[in-house]
């Protein structure tokens, strides 16, 4: 996610060449959240997914199996999970390379992306501090869900 010159906290993704925020997300398989995290985008994924994971402990403690994309294989991550949610990750990989296919395990998450996007506030990082960004997210989460009510 790109930041505004007001963001505080910048990082810089040098695979994706950006300057900016991640957003990790844990979701369930109706893409309810259940762990959020903002970390600058220096941070790799796999780090701030663990960080999601320890923020939101208590919300995850019925996991059993992680689905993840590509970009977390390893088995540093997955030893982490299992120590932190006592749960094993199944890696979800894509099976041409540079082709484009809907997979239903990662669509989810995408899926929850474009709802955030769709809020104007959140379609680049605007916030001073991650904080704050972290609660809008919260907040435009908890308007997706009450509009589902």
């Amino acid at each position: 996610m790109k930041n505004t010159d007001s963001a505080e906290h910048k990082g810089y993704d040098a695979g994706k060449k950006v300057s900016g925020i991640k957003r990790p997300i844990a979701e369930d398989t109706q893409g309810l959240p259940h762990a959020i995290a903002i970390t600058m985008a220096d941070v790799t994924d796999r780090k701030g997914a663990l960080a999601a994971m320890d923020r939101c402990a208590s919300n995850l403690q019925s996991v059993q199996s992680v689905l993840v994309d590509g970009g977390y294989t390893g088995r540093p991550f997955a030893q982490a999970v299992q120590k932190k949610l006592q749960a094993t990750v199944q890696v979800v990989k894509r099976n041409e390379a540079h082709t484009f296919a809907v997979l239903p395990q990662r669509w989810v998450v995408e899926r929850s992306f474009g709802w955030l996007e769709k809020c104007r506030r959140l379609w680049k990082n605007c916030e001073r501090t991650l904080n704050t960004s972290l609660q809008f997210v919260h907040l435009a989460f908890l308007v997706l869900l009450i509009r589902r009510l």
